[in-house]
């Protein structure tokens, strides 16, 4: 799974190297969690690519409670194309999260160390990922959410956790906008190199920010 990322490079820049223009209010962040809205690109009605900001946590529009969001902060590739949940969003709703790195738990016996991933050259990214717009019956009030795909890790990423966010550099998050069925085995199979180092446990609480929080420990 995917529960903690982090996104600090210029939200312009980033968005510009994938294909979308526009500004939105978004600060260096180090230790993004579930329920935070997070920087995403996505297709607009023209077909350009907009950047805009979305909740983390996917809100179903059938959805009569918004709280579900908070359970749904990850879809898996596997199921992603048939789950209720994400199946409407999978056709039509497609977008990316930016980011520069993610964390995952490696456990070795009782013990679970906190590891930073990025690019190996360091290079923002961004995630495949689902959008959804709800709205209330009750209020009119209206949100508008992400998930983050996952999927088996590779080669890589297996010494650290079984499961991985998929991954994706300019050319494959491209294909995953257009839409197509086969767009999750492109971009898996045209991921970014990877690399890892474990941090401190201060990731482990969400309050805590800052740049710290991806520096190595020995």
């Amino acid at each position: 799974m995917c529960g903690r990322f982090a996104f600090y490079s210029p939200t312009e820049a980033t968005a510009a190297l994938f294909g979308a223009s526009g500004s939105v209010p978004i600060e260096a962040r180090y230790n993004i969690a579930p329920t935070q809205y997070v920087a995403a690109i996505r297709n607009a009605e023209d077909s350009s690519r907009e950047l805009t900001l979305l909740r983390w946590g996917l809100v179903p529009f059938w959805a009569k409670d918004p709280s579900i969001g908070n359970r749904m902060i990850n879809a898996r590739a596997e199921t992603v194309a048939e789950k209720p949940a994400f199946r409407a969003a999978y056709r039509y709703r497609r977008c990316i999260v930016l980011a520069d790195g993610f964390y995952e738990w490696h456990r070795e016996g009782s013990v679970k160390t906190p590891y930073y991933i990025s690019t190996a050259d360091a290079q923002p990214f961004a995630f495949a990922a689902l959008w959804e717009n709800w709205t209330s019956k009750e209020t009119g009030e209206s949100i508008q959410s992400t998930t983050l795909i996952t999927t088996e890790a590779d080669e890589f990423m297996t010494a650290l956790h079984h499961r991985m966010p998929v991954v994706l550099n300019p050319d494959s998050a491209a294909v995953w906008l257009a839409g197509g069925n086969d767009a999750l085995d492109y971009a898996l199979s045209h991921s970014p190199e990877l690399r890892a180092w474990p941090v401190d446990r201060r990731v482990n609480n969400a309050r805590n920010e800052g740049e710290d929080l991806i520096q190595a420990v020995s």
